[in-house]
């Protein structure tokens, strides 16, 4: 135990930089007075760390100094490998640089972590696309990604919903990948951050000069909220219906897990036959029509009246293109 904290230690000074004891502390979950014996223990064991006193001082490594030490478990080192994805690694253009990286990862390893993280490179693969879909084309992922990096400004030619062009000079802050498609979290310079999908960008200008991010701004936080809030917005309407019994399944590939499920948690109990009845949100009635016809006779409309009609002019014309 006390050696895989003198290595955490360790590992943090070489990291951050210089630290104070009540900082290692709280990192380390140890009171201040371990984090002196421990201190004391590495300078005996031949490291060079040594403290320099006073408001700005702290516990600091010598300059130069560098452990080949790495610290990693067998479940760690493994989990960097499924970290890795070779597809977004090549849009972003970074393909051979991570390949290097993970060559240089397992030459560093023991022989029991990198036996593990081979085999997990082996029989572990993850595809971001889903199913019945290719990723995106963006051919300037590469540019946005170094003006995020960068944090230099973009000036781009961006094809909105319901093709419409228009023309931004925006402040990138991070990008997200989410199901096979890249998204840009940027900002005009004097405006809120918003979402741009990278593959609607048509013609894409680095700018000179550099900005800073809002301060305190987290891609991560903003990305939750953003999700949540989409979600909120999609939804416009709702519809009641019966559902046959042992076709929950279907339901949920068809309309979503997380609605499907909500909505089987607040249904009441079956009928005699087996049939539930749901309350569903959905983004419009044109499209739970859509939707809906995909289950066939395993569901029944019962509102909005507006939803019964459009299914029966449906299968309606169905019956015409498909009777005697």
């Amino acid at each position: 135990m006390r050696a895989s904290r003198l290595l955490s230690l360790l590992l943090l000074l070489q990291t951050r930089g210089r630290m104070t004891a009540p900082e290692l502390a709280a990192e380390l979950e140890v009171s201040v007075r371990t984090v002196y014996r421990d201190v004391e223990a590495l300078s005996a064991a031949g490291v060079p760390v040594y403290a320099d006193r006073g408001p700005a001082g702290g516990y600091q490594l010598l300059d130069g100094y560098r452990t080949r030490l790495n610290g990693l478990t067998a479940e760690e080192a493994s989990s960097l490998f499924l970290a890795g994805l070779p597809g977004p690694a090549a849009d972003l253009g970074l393909a051979e640089v991570a390949a290097n990286a993970e060559l240089k990862l397992l030459a560093a390893l023991p022989p029991e972590p990198r036996s593990h993280a081979s085999r997990m490179r082996e029989r572990f693969l993850l595809d971001v696309p889903g199913w019945y879909r290719s990723a995106d084309d963006v051919p300037h992922l590469a540019e946005v990604s170094e003006a995020v990096w960068d944090q230099r400004p973009l000036h781009m030619t961006y094809r909105r919903w319901g093709r419409q062009e228009v023309d931004r000079v925006v402040h990138p802050y991070g990008l997200v990948l989410k199901g096979g498609s890249w998204y840009l979290v940027a900002a005009p310079p004097d405006g809120s951050p918003r979402t741009y999908r990278v593959a609607r960008i048509l013609t894409l200008e680095t700018l000179p000069g550099r900005f800073v991010p809002p301060e305190g701004f987290d891609l991560g936080g903003f990305w939750r909220q953003y999700a949540k809030e989409f979600r909120e917005r999609m939804y416009t309407a709702e519809i009641v219906i019966k559902l046959a019994p042992g076709r929950e399944d279907l339901l949920a590939y068809t309309m979503g897990s997380d609605v499907v499920g909500a909505a089987l948690a607040a249904a009441g109990e079956p009928d005699a036959e087996g049939w539930r009845t749901l309350t569903l949100p959905v983004e419009s009635i044109t499209y739970a029509r859509w939707l809906l016809l995909r289950m066939g006779a395993d569901v029944e409309v019962l509102e909005p009246a507006e939803l019964r009609e459009l299914m029966a002019e449906a299968v309606g014309e169905l019956a015409k293109l498909y009777g005697p």
